[in-house]
């Protein structure tokens, strides 16, 4: 009977339950019509729920219509009411479903529009709903992301007051937990934890609210979501998750992360974007069984482009109350539906892991966007350590106001098609724009710390010989020089100049950095470069010149120093004993052939002559041979897409072709001495060019590649989608795929697309001693992992919706190639760290002072945690700093920091800096704090200095 009974609803409707266009049916049946074939299908759905408890009178009522439509060519109003009639018995059973109906507007940051129209969208929109909430009594609307309402803030402000009214009476709904619906994949955990303080801090100070009322993070069109999101939820006292995209799970869940802690999540089952239908209904029993309340949640509203819902859903709703043989429709809250399931907690599936992979090509499209926030997050985070350091120790301003502001646009920019790179040209503009914003304020303050710290070291004793020609005090040497680091105009004069060097890292480290010099005037053959205990230590000439404009002339040297953690260590550079030898022309005695090969202590390395691919990459120590000679291995190749599946930049296609681009390929030697061996290369390749420095430092176990790309490969719809890829086949088998992502790292299995990492990728042995290869990037999001194989997507020309988001000379990147042992989590992403956070080089001056020389802030001496910040807290009464860390390993870890001063007080936070009483003991000894963090957990402490 069942299957009659659906048969025959079916052949009424003329069309599938859940894909029926609204105003046909409508149209078609008329409202009478639409009113008793909603109502029974409400009652087939529910009797099968009961196991067909109600089928006769379903089937009895059935059949009456259907002979009146088949008498009268239409189902009239007494029709209608008299199948209502039949089906009374089951209106008690009908009334104990309750659809909670909750409206909202989806607003797209900057998506298919430019930011005066995000602007205009929003102010109509709530415009709209505040003479709705005026018009109809009992309507409720929800709204998200925080920096909607600033948009009030600063353009309407007058509207704020009347948002202030309705929320305060229970009308409007905040649902903002976060600054945007932002991106789970991309952004650092760091960043996903400043979205909640953030938030918190602005809206419940704007709006009136209690912070720990905005426990909801509502994400119905984010595109994927990473591992440890339920466990930076909880640590910011978010409870509630709403999603629709990443994966088929029931529509309620709890979501827990590796390390226990979880939030309950709704997985839209329909669709967020929605209009009150009146076959809803049809959704609930079913619906409602699995969730295991009587209770539906049905979200409504036009949106992306704004809007909200309309006057013909609340009519349509107001209605629908009345039908007899229906649940009860009422309108609501989400904190009302998650307070009835969070009654139930204990009784929901439990998810853990990722919920991925959503729109692939969404780790690639849009490459300066990306480069953006990986530099923006990393500059606030050395701007605001060091600032932390200059505040306790030199009592200087902490700017924690500018850095707020800072960190707003990288948070706006982490929007889910800004980031992700499905926008329009005008989203492109915007970000970049308030990218250039960040780094203004994240650089200034950075330096200026720097500058404070550098100011109190007592530089006294290295005077040298002086001379009044060589002082260039001005930014006058060009410019474009800057690259996001530290500028580095000249403090010093005379033959012997000093150089501050600023290291972010917890660790101490010792590897090669590159030092500029202005203005040197004495003409010399070598020079020395010492550290501040007067030890020579190894350094190379890169090159010298004159910016003929300026007037200025330059030296760069690369040195091989050491560096305290979160610390600093000074320098000189002077002028060698052997200045005065005669200078020998390099003109060779004999040809020799080429060598195409990069040595230090640790790899050798082999380019193949030809096409300056990886012949060979030997770890000396072991003899392990890591290339597999079979396949080209460091290789750049170009790959068309197929773009049958639309929308390219959210999907990479299909891979149509995978061609080898190293043909005829240009390679000179570059740098060349004890402290850098470098080979460049160059190549063209369809309309592109590509200029590659391959360059193995002195004691380090990576191979780094500094990239150029003038790229003119242009997407069409009916053609391709051109890639720039990076490729390194692996000479081992993997076992699986390891990443880095929010707050940890996750092994994945080898998949054959592109998978989202935060910033690398590791091959892991199926033999546990065999040595790894690590892929590491300083602005690239998308890797493949496939085939005992590592691949990097560098640049993809998706078409849609922005006709050329990658064109032109500006690609400018650096990966490596990275070789381990069987190396742990934390020291991976601490590898990580050193390459997205190169040492800070300050020139410096003689002066007195009350500091050493070298000297280290904070140093973490034990424990299998990574730094996520150190910063002053939000409230900055007292010299204090928040230090929040993550632990990487499944364990738990003891952690002992090692500080400059002596702390007063230490005690546990959390994410929105509020004091955890009951969370665990800190024990302070002499200047070491040491403090437990749980398994995969991330910990925050205050610590007070006197």
């Amino acid at each position: 009977m069942l299957s009659s009974i659906d048969n025959r609803l079916r052949m009424l409707l003329g069309t599938e339950p859940k894909t029926y266009w609204e105003e046909k049916i409508t149209t078609r049946l008329g409202y009478w019509g639409e009113r008793i074939v909603s109502q029974l299908y409400f009652a087939y759905e529910m009797s099968k729920v009961n196991k067909g408890e109600f089928d006769e009178q379903i089937d009895a009522a059935l059949a009456f219509v259907e002979n009146n439509l088949a008498d009268e060519g239409v189902i009239g109003k007494q029709t209608a009411l008299h199948a209502e009639k039949l089906l009374e018995t089951l209106a008690t059973e009908a009334k104990s479903y309750d659809i909670l109906c909750v409206s909202h507007a989806h607003i797209d940051m900057n998506w298919m529009w430019s930011w005066d129209e995000t602007v205009a969208v929003t102010l109509d929109t709530f415009r709209t709903m505040l003479t709705l909430l005026d018009e109809y009594p009992e309507f409720t609307f929800s709204q998200s992301q925080a920096s909607i309402y600033r948009i009030v803030e600063q353009y309407a402000p007058e509207m704020l007051q009347e948002i202030r009214k309705r929320v305060q009476e229970g009308r409007w709904e905040v649902t903002a937990s976060h600054w945007v619906e932002a991106d789970k994949n991309m952004p650092s955990g760091e960043s996903l934890s400043r979205h909640l303080l953030y938030t918190k801090r602005y809206l419940s100070e704007l709006l009136d609210l209690d912070p720990d009322s905005l426990n909801l993070d509502f994400e119905p069109d984010t595109f994927g979501h990473s591992v440890n999101v339920p466990e930076i939820l909880a640590n910011g006292g978010v409870k509630y998750y709403y999603h629709c995209r990443g994966n088929e799970a029931p529509a309620l869940y709890r979501w827990e992360a590796p390390s226990g802690k979880s939030v309950i999540v709704y997985r839209e089952p329909t669709w967020y974007n929605d209009n009150i239908q009146a076959l809803l209904g049809s959704y609930v029993p079913k619906i409602c069984l699995q969730t295991g309340l009587k209770m539906y949640l049905n979200v409504y509203g036009v949106g992306d482009h704004g809007g909200g819902p309309t006057r013909r859903d609340l009519e349509r709703l107001l209605d629908m109350q009345s039908w007899p043989v229906y649940p009860k429709l009422r309108f609501g809250t989400y904190r009302e539906y998650f307070a009835a399931a969070e009654a139930i907690a204990e009784q929901l599936p439990v998810l853990k892991g990722e919920q991925n992979f959503v729109f692939t090509g969404c780790y690639t499209s849009q490459s300066r966007i990306k480069t953006a926030n990986r530099i923006g997050e990393a500059t606030l985070n050395e701007a605001e350590l060091f600032n932390a350091a200059a505040a306790v120790a030199e009592e200087a301003r902490y700017p924690g106001d500018s850095f707020e502001k800072a960190w707003r646009n990288v948070l706006f920019n982490q929007f889910h098609d800004i980031l992700p790179g499905s926008g329009v040209l005008e989203t492109r503009e915007h970000a970049l724009g308030l990218f250039q914003n960040t780094m203004a304020i994240a650089n200034t303050n950075r330096k200026l710390a720097l500058e404070k710290i550098a100011a109190t070291i007592d530089t006294s004793s290295l005077v040298g010989t002086e001379n009044k020609f060589s002082v260039s005090e001005g930014a006058g040497v060009g410019y474009g020089a800057v690259g996001f680091k530290v500028s580095q105009v000249e403090r010093g004069r005379g033959n012997k100049r000093i150089v501050h060097l600023f290291n972010s890292s917890a660790y101490e480290r010792e590897e090669v950095v590159e030092i500029t010099l202005w203005d040197w005037k004495t003409p010399i053959r070598s020079l020395v470069v010492q550290d501040g205990n007067g030890q020579a230590v190894p350094h190379q000439i890169l090159d010298n010149g004159l910016h003929w404009y300026w007037n200025h002339d330059y030296m760069r040297l690369l040195a091989y120093v050491k560096v305290p953690a979160c610390g600093y260590a000074t320098y000189t550079v002077s002028e060698g004993d052997d200045r005065l030898k005669p200078f020998l022309p390099d003109d060779p005695r004999i040809d020799e052939e080429d060598g195409y090969v990069l040595e230090n202590e640790w790899l050798k390395v082999t380019l193949d002559p030809v096409d300056a691919t990886v012949r060979s990459m030997i770890r000396k120590s072991t003899g392990e041979q890591l290339v597999d000679g079979a396949r080209p291995t460091g290789v750049f190749r170009l790959i068309q897409e197929d773009p049958d599946k639309g929308m390219s930049a959210w999907w990479t296609g299909r891979y149509m072709s995978v061609t080898n681009i190293h043909k005829q390929v240009k390679i000179k030697r570059g740098a060349w001495g004890d402290v850098r061996q470098s080979l460049q290369y160059e190549f063209s390749f369809g309309r592109s060019l590509l200029k590659v420095t391959v360059s193995l430092d002195r004691n380090c176990t990576e191979l780094d590649y500094e990239v150029e790309c003038d790229w003119q490969e242009i997407g069409k719809s009916d053609q391709s989608i051109p890639q720039l890829n990076f490729h390194w086949p692996l000479a081992y088998d993997t076992k699986s795929y390891q990443y880095d992502v929010p707050f940890g790292v996750i092994e994945r299995e080898p998949l054959s697309f592109d998978v989202p990492a935060n910033s690398f990728a590791v091959g892991v042995p199926q033999n546990e001693k065999q040595s790894s290869v690590m892929l590491v990037t300083n602005n690239k999001y998308g890797f493949r992992g496939v085939d005992h194989a590592l691949s990097l997507s560098l640049i993809r020309s998706s078409f849609y919706p922005d006709p050329y988001p990658e064109l032109g000379n500006h690609h400018k990147f650096s990966f490596a190639v990275a070789v381990q042992d069987a190396a742990r989590a934390y020291e991976r992403i601490e590898r990580s760290y050193r390459f997205n956070h190169p040492l800070s080089v300050l020139p410096g001056s003689v002066h007195a002072g009350t500091r050493p020389l070298d000297s280290s802030f904070l140093k973490l001496m034990s424990g299998t945690v990574a730094i996520s910040a150190v910063k002053m807290p939000e409230e900055q009464d007292e010299k204090q700093w928040i230090i929040r860390v993550y632990e990487t390993e499944g364990e738990l870890a003891a952690v002992r920091f090692e500080l400059f001063h002596q702390a007063a007080e230490a005690y546990f936070v959390d994410t929105n800096e509020h004091r955890l009483p009951d969370y665990g003991s800190i024990q302070i000894t002499d200047h070491v704090v040491a403090f437990d963090v749980q398994p995969y957990s991330a910990a925050a402490i205050c610590l007070r200095f006197n």
